[in-house]
């Protein structure tokens, strides 16, 4: 168990970055989300592509949907477009950003 209260690696190099749930004082609460980095052009911030699916009542099916979040993205992490990582949700940091990346996985 690290030190942010989930089972998760603590990243291998240190940071400075305030809010980094590792090295700073941010506090993560709430939901945990998988998914793969579609986007890394921002800067400290990516873009996170979740796939799911959506119950259709009036066909009584399932359909595949797509959810696109917002995270911050630590200097100890550096999450890169392509890579599968896991997202917790914290305060919101802007108008947009309320995740924070917890874990790059491995294999990706």
């Amino acid at each position: 168990m690290s030190s942010i209260g989930l089972t998760v690696k603590k990243p291998e190099v240190e940071c400075k970055d305030a809010k980094c749930p590792f090295h700073g004082q941010l506090k993560v609460r709430g939901k945990i989300i998988d998914g793969i980095v579609a986007s890394d052009k921002m800067q400290k911030t990516i873009t996170v592509t979740t796939n799911y699916l959506y119950y259709q009542k009036k066909y009584r099916r399932y359909e595949k949907r797509t959810g696109r979040h917002h995270a911050h993205n630590p200097e100890c992490i550096a999450a890169k477009a392509g890579d599968r990582v896991k997202i917790a949700e914290c305060r919101p940091l802007s108008k947009t950003v309320s995740f924070v990346v917890i874990e790059k996985e491995e294999g990706e």
